[in-house]
C-alpha cells in the first residue's frame, strides 16, 4: 500500500511500526515471564508459555503486515505443503543476514509451532527484545573459541548443559527449534578464512543440532531443511525494511527424523562421526541447491 514511497521514508516508518508493535506486547511478555520465574509449577509454566507463544505469533503477524505495507518483494517459496502447528520440528537453514530471521518468521508463522532460536548471550541485552526472548525461553549461548575450549574443556560442557536445559523446557508443548548450522552469517571474508569446501556456504557445525537431537529426539517429528536465496547480493536489514529487496526465493525440504539421526552425540564417538558426515552431505546438497537458485 505504501510501497510507492521513497526508500528513505519507508525505512524509518517501517522501524517505527516494529518498535510500536514490540512496545505493545512487551508488558505482557514481562508479566508472564516473571510469573514463570516466581511460580515454577508445571501447569502454570505451560499456561504462561501457551499465552506467550500466542502473543508472539500475533507480534510476528503484525510485523509481517508491516513488511507487506512497505515493500513489493516477490516471494518464490517451495515446500510449505503439509506443515502442521501440532507437530514438533527442527529447522536448519543457511545464514546470510539478519533478514533470514524475518524471512523464516514470515514463512512459518501460523504454519508450525512458534520458532525458538539459539541466541548469542550478548543478545540478552538488546533493549526490550532481549527480555522478550528470555520470557519466551530462547536459549542464550556463550561463544567460545577452540583455543578457549582447549585451555578450559569445561567451557564445552556449558553449551551442552544450556542446550539440555532449553530442551527440557521445550518438551512440554509443541515447538520448533531453529539452528543456523554455520554458526555465523556468511561473508566472503569468512568463507575465504575457513577455506570452505562449499561455494556458497560456510562450514557446518554439527554440534548444535546434534545436542538438540540427543536431548529431544523422541519429541521431534521432522526436520525442515530451509535454503534462502536473495540473488547475487545479500541484503541488509535496512535494505529489507526499506523495500529494496526485489525477490526472496526459499526452498523447504521436509525430512524425517528417524533412528539414523538419533543417538548420543556427546558419549558415542561412532554416532558423532556418522552424524557429522550426514550434516556435511546435507550441506553439500544445500550448496548445490543454492547455486541453482542464484542463477534463476
Amino acid at each position: 500500500m505504501l510501497a510507492f514511497l521513497p526508500a528513505f521514508l519507508k525505512g524509518p516508518l517501517a522501524v517505527l511500526g516494529y518498535v510500536l508493535n514490540t512496545l505493545f506486547w512487551f508488558p505482557l511478555a514481562m508479566l508472564l515471564g516473571v510469573i514463570k520465574l516466581l511460580l515454577p509449577i508445571t501447569v502454570i509454566r505451560n499456561g504462561c508459555n501457551w499465552l506467550l507463544d500466542r502473543a508472539a505469533t500475533l507480534w510476528i503477524a503484525i510485523n509481517n503486515a508491516n513488511q507487506r505495507l512497505f515493500s513489493r518483494t516477490r516471494w518464490v517459496v517451495e515446500g510449505l505443503e503439509g506443515l502442521k502447528r501440532k507437530d514438533w520440528y527442527l529447522v536448519v537453514a543457511n545464514h546470510q543476514s539478519w533478514v533470514d530471521i524475518l524471512v523464516l518468521q514470515r514463512l512459518f508463522n501460523g504454519r508450525i509451532p512458534f520458532i525458538k532460536f539459539f541466541l548469542k548471550k550478548e543478545l540478552l541485552y538488546v533493549p526490550f527484545l532481549g527480555l522478550c526472548w528470555w520470557a519466551l525461553d530462547f536459549p542464550f549461548m556463550r561463544r567460545h573459541s577452540r583455543q578457549q575450549i582447549a585451555e578450559n574443556p569445561a567451557l564445552a560442557q556449558q553449551d551442552i548443559d544450556t542446550t539440555r536445559a532449553a530442551c527440557e523446557k521445550f518438551s512440554q508443548l509443541p515447538v520448533t527449534v531453529m539452528n543456523f548450522v554455520e554458526g555465523t552469517r556468511f561473508t566472503a571474508g569468512k568463507h575465504h578464512k575457513q577455506a570452505s569446501p562449499y561455494g556458497h556456504l560456510l562450514k557446518p557445525k554439527a554440534g548444535g543440532i546434534g545436542f538438540v537431537l540427543s536431548a529431544m529426539g523422541d519429541k521431534l517429528h521432522k526436520l525442515l531443511d530451509v535454503t534462502i536465496c536473495y540473488g547475487k547480493e545479500i541484503p541488509s536489514f535496512w535494505d529489507f525494511i526499506s523495500g529494496k529487496v526485489k525477490t526472496v526465493h526459499v526452498k523447504v525440504r521436509v525430512l524425517p527424523i528417524d533412528d539414523k539421526l538419533l543417538g548420543d552425540y556427546v558419549g558415542d564417538p561412532q554416532y558423532k562421526a556418522r552424524f557429522q558426515e550426514w550434516v556435511n552431505q546435507l550441506w553439500a546438497d544445500k550448496d548445490a541447491t543454492l547455486a541453482q537458485m542464484k542463477v534463476r
